[in-house]
């Protein structure tokens, strides 16, 4: 009588080792091996699996509202301005935004600037009423040379208080001869200080052309120099640029302080509206050009000076609104968050840096650089803040833990992290850190892999796991297992710190489709390889029935 055929029932004990370990690869096609999730994990020794290095405490801050660095660091506690350690200037109780242009600071919203090398605080916008009747427009001098309809005199205001000469200002309030409302561009202010004097023609005044006769206004005038209400900063070209809304500003060549100067000269002031939809969610200087961002749109301002500025765009993935603080070069590449994820921008298209999320997305980013990885703080879908770092040298990401940072600086060769909590980090590879700064204790690290299934699509059983691992004194690590995606993690080996080294953790063998493992611990720790030891089960034994 013949014989059925019959299926095989094993195949034999397999030994696979994992002796390079990537980055963060949170997809549920990650394969066997890689990292699914991770915290406070480094890719500094890559392929070595290892711990991100501690931190360094630099101080606490009550009410942190953001942080910048130009020489030193600059950061905004409550309502005091600090540069270097030291109060500089008191400003607002709110979340700032800074721009620097040579030895001047900016700080938005308040729109004051601090001058690193004189100390001084100054506010860039400035503004004077007279009393009624205080202000008269006449004929008078300009550069010791007779001069008509050039004069605004008032003999109770000292304009130097609040104006220089080629600051281009504003004046209204003028009924008798409303056309003298205008902005005008300052050439002298008198020796007392009670006189702007402008180009000739510049106002309107009472008698003929022929023979103008100076009148006084009835009513208070006011002349002020103005900023446009920017949410966004850079410099470019000793320019600071900026944008709000629609619009696209430019400062006065070298001049912070003046932002409608319209002279007819390459040094002017500059603005734009680009007309297209949506606001602008920021901005950066990149690659020779200022760069603006709308969700939709990247915008690259061309030319050299005024008469031939232009903004020209490309619709693609921009700028999440939202995310401006997430603008920050790395490797020569400016990160950013868009509506789908972290991108990279070489100036061309913006290319996808988000695969290794899985879908998962994210909103609120705040970022900087230590000129070779990307610092991103995030939050997910949940509200739940994040800390990444992508390496450029290596293309990985790897997940740090909750921090969330209100600001980033890069100053003396070290990234600082300013936290919403109102500590100040150096995070990284610290070079000369400050006197002071206080190490982080002890923290907890894992690294959770994705699915082991060999590919396969039998039982398996596993035996046996080998470790080459390195720990510093008073470092536990723990290996830990769960079958097919159900129950809780089981604790299946740990070790104390120890010198480099190979281990062996037995287990009971256990059939199962799938496994995980788990890797932690607490303290500085190196793991080199991570091997198993396992047995495949036939075809009969991975179909339904008894297993």
């Amino acid at each position: 009588m013949p014989m059925l055929p019959s299926l095989p029932r094993a195949s034999g004990i397999r030994k696979l080792a994992q002796v390079s370990f990537g980055g963060y690869n949170h997809n549920l096609y990650a394969g066997d091996g890689e990292i699914y999730d991770m915290r406070n994990m480094t890719g500094d020794f890559a392929p070595v699996l290892s711990p991100r290095p501690p931190r360094l405490l630099v101080r606490e801050l009550a009410r942190p509202n953001g942080i910048f660095a130009k020489d030193g660091l600059m950061y905004a506690d409550g309502t005091d301005l600090y540069y270097n350690g030291e109060i500089v200037g008191e400003v607002e109780d709110s979340a700032k935004t800074f721009g620097e242009l040579g030895a001047y600071i900016v700080v938005l919203p308040d729109k004051v600037c601090y001058n690193i090398l004189t100390g001084e605080f100054a506010h860039i916008e400035a503004s004077v009423a007279s009393a009624e009747g205080g202000v008269s427009f006449g004929n008078g001098l300009i550069y010791g040379i007779a001069a008509e309809r050039n004069t605004l005199a008032a003999p109770d205001i000292d304009f130097n208080d609040f104006f220089k000469e080629r600051d281009a200002v504003t004046i209204s309030g003028c009924t008798v001869h409303p056309e003298n409302n205008k902005s005008p561009i300052i050439r002298e202010i008198s020796e007392d200080g009670h006189s702007l004097v402008f180009y000739e023609n510049t106002f309107a005044l009472d008698g003929t052309a022929e023979a103008p006769v100076a009148y006084t206004e009835p009513g208070a005038i006011t002349v002020s120099r103005d900023m446009p209400d920017l949410d966004f900063l850079c410099s470019h070209e000793n320019r600071l640029w900026g944008c709000a809304g629609d619009e696209i500003f430019a400062s006065k060549l070298g001049d912070a302080f003046n932002w409608y100067s319209f002279d007819g000269l390459a040094s002017d002031s500059w603005s734009v509206a680009v007309g297209s939809e949506g606001d602008f969610t920021g901005c950066a200087a990149y690659a020779g050009y200022p760069v603006f961002f709308k969700e939709g749109a990247i915008y690259k301002v061309f030319g050299t000076e005024p008469d031939n500025f232009s903004a020209s765009a490309s619709f693609s993935t921009g700028l999440q609104d939202g995310s401006g603080g997430s603008l920050a070069v790395a490797g020569d590449i400016l990160f950013y968050l868009s509506r789908n994820g972290v991108m990279s921008y070489s100036g061309g298209m913006p290319a996808q840096k988000y695969e290794a999320f899985g879908g998962e997305l994210h909103s609120g980013a705040v970022a900087g650089s230590d000129r070779r990885k990307y610092y991103v703080s995030m939050l997910d879908g949940a509200g739940a803040p994040h800390l990444f770092a992508y390496d450029t040298e290596r293309g990985l990401w790897h997940r740090e833990d909750e921090s969330r940072a209100v600001g980033f600086a890069y100053c003396g060769g070290n990234l600082h992290m300013l936290c919403d909590d109102g500590k100040l980090w150096i995070v990284g590879s610290a070079m000369g850190p400050p006197d002071g700064a206080a190490p982080e204790g002890r923290f907890e690290w894992h690294a959770e892999f994705a699915d082991f299934s060999e590919q396969l699509p039998d039982k398996k059983g596993v035996t046996k796991f080998y470790l080459r691992l390195e720990a510093e004194p008073g470092t536990e690590v723990e290996l830990h297992i769960r079958y097919d995606s159900v129950g809780g993690w089981e604790s299946v080996w740990r070790q104390a710190a120890t010198q480099k080294r190979s281990f062996t953790a037995a287990i009971i063998p256990r059939r199962a489709d799938h496994f995980r493992l788990r890797l932690s611990g607490t303290g500085g720790c190196k793991v080199y390889g991570l091997a198993r030891e396992l047995y495949v089960g036939s075809t009969a034994r991975s179909l339904r029935g008894a297993q």
